[in-house]
Formats: structure tokens, C-alpha cells, sequence
């Protein structure tokens, strides 16, 4: 399969385009993965409200019932509740993976063990985010596929 990249011109609209024989299982695939980089989250930042394109998300946490959006670089604040955003983003790569945290496995970049049949992510961005034994197998499951 050859892939074409074509830049466009910022007054239009960006999109995807599939030339194919037939739409299989890779296709689909392709497809799904495309739209599931699709969206946006509002976050608060210095008494300002940014938007966040969910790609751009790490992890989301929960502490003391307030919302945090974590971005390579900055931290958001989110008026949204944890289980409003795991709704939202289960078709988007996030997983929940402890009472309080939303993993973006697009972000991954290793799985270790940890102790306690607790596992920790690490990310791209170097930072390393605990799995709790409890979510284990969805996050198994998420990985297979």
C-alpha cells in the first residue's frame, strides 16, 4: 500500500482519503484509527479556557473531585466529571486504569510490572502512570485488540 501526504492550504478543511480494491478488516482499521484521533476537550489554564485536541492528551486525573487534562507540557483543569470523559473518549485509545485515572495508550511508550499485580505505564513523555491490578485485564484486553 502506497501512502501520499498532500499539505493544503490552511483555509481548507483537512481530510483523509482511502483508495482501495475492496474495504477489509485493514481498512476499517485505518479508518477507525483516523477518526479516533478526531476531537476536542475544553481545559482551563490560568483562568483561561483552552481547547485540547484529544491527541495531544497524555492522561486525564481525578484528585480531591477537581479534573486534570495532562498534555506533554501543561497541565489543564476540566469541570467535567472522570466518568463523563471515560464515556466520551472509549472510542478515542483511553482506558480507565485506576479509580482516579484515563490513560491515553496512543501515549504508551512501555508497560512494566510493578508490585502488587500492578502494572506502570510509561509514557512518551517520560512521566510513569500506575495501573491498578483491578484494570489489568480491560487494559489486556484493550491491547489485543
Amino acid at each position: 500500500m502506497q501512502i501520499k501526504i498532500t499539505k493544503t492550504d490552511r483555509s481548507k478543511p483537512e481530510y483523509v482519503e482511502i483508495h482501495c480494491y475492496t474495504v477489509n478488516d485493514d481498512v476499517q482499521e485505518i479508518a477507525a484509527f483516523v477518526k479516533s484521533r478526531q476531537g476536542l476537550l475544553t481545559g482551563i489554564s490560568d483562568e483561561r479556557q483552552y481547547e485540547i485536541a484529544v491527541s495531544d492528551i497524555f492522561y486525564i486525573e481525578s484528585v480531591d473531585n477537581r479534573g486534570f487534562i495532562y498534555t506533554k507540557d501543561k497541565v489543564y483543569e476540566t469541570r467535567q466529571k472522570l466518568y463523563e470523559l471515560e464515556e466520551l473518549l472509549k472510542t478515542k485509545h483511553f482506558i480507565r486504569v485506576s479509580k482516579s485515572v484515563l490513560l491515553n495508550l496512543m501515549k504508551v511508550s512501555s508497560i512494566k510490572p510493578a508490585l502488587n499485580s500492578r502494572f506502570t505505564a510509561v509514557l512518551f513523555s517520560g512521566e510513569q502512570v500506575v495501573i491498578s491490578r483491578k484494570y489489568v485485564p480491560e487494559l489486556k484486553k484493550a491491547l489485543k485488540g
